[in-house]
């Protein structure tokens, strides 16, 4: 299973910090912003969830939610979220299921070692549940902009 463009959202439970378990499919009704993103309390990652954080009420009003997808464990992204006052749902998916399914684990290299890891990408999601957006490869100092923009289109 590969999530493309058009496709709706997955039928699958997930792990979450505030829910315990949620199908994807509940939240159909609201724009979704779903983040896959690398690893809690990095740099990059930490901005990024940031970023989200102040626009979080600004995304609300346009009727977006927003969830972040990492390979963590729930008690790590609820430190996460304590740390930063997120005020949204992480997922944990240790066994990338969901990674795989919107094709996020890329080969990554770090000081001259590869591995495979998450590639940072945001889909988007309309009110039906209906894939209408992806950025990949995102840029964490434009993503909050990129969001945005896409978001408001809706």
């Amino acid at each position: 299973m590969s999530i493309q463009i058009g496709d709706t959202l997955p039928d699958l439970n997930v792990a979450t910090t505030n829910n315990g378990e949620v199908n994807l499919k509940s939240y159909a009704g609201k724009i979704l912003v779903l983040y896959f993103y690398p690893k809690d309390n990095t740099p990059g990652c930490t901005t990024q969830g940031q970023d989200l954080r102040d626009h979080y009420s600004e995304l609300q009003k346009l009727n977006a939610e927003v969830v972040g997808v990492s390979r963590e464990s729930v008690r790590s992204h609820q430190n996460f979220i304590n740390k930063h006052e997120f005020p949204f749902d992480l997922i944990s998916d240790p066994d990338e299921t969901l990674c795989n399914a919107f094709d996020v684990i890329k080969q990554k290299s770090m000081y001259g070692k590869t591995y495979m890891g998450i590639e940072r990408s945001t889909f988007i999601f309309d009110a039906k549940g209906t894939l209408v957006d992806e950025i990949r490869k995102v840029k964490v100092k434009t993503h909050i902009e990129d969001v945005m923009a896409r978001v408001k289109t809706l």
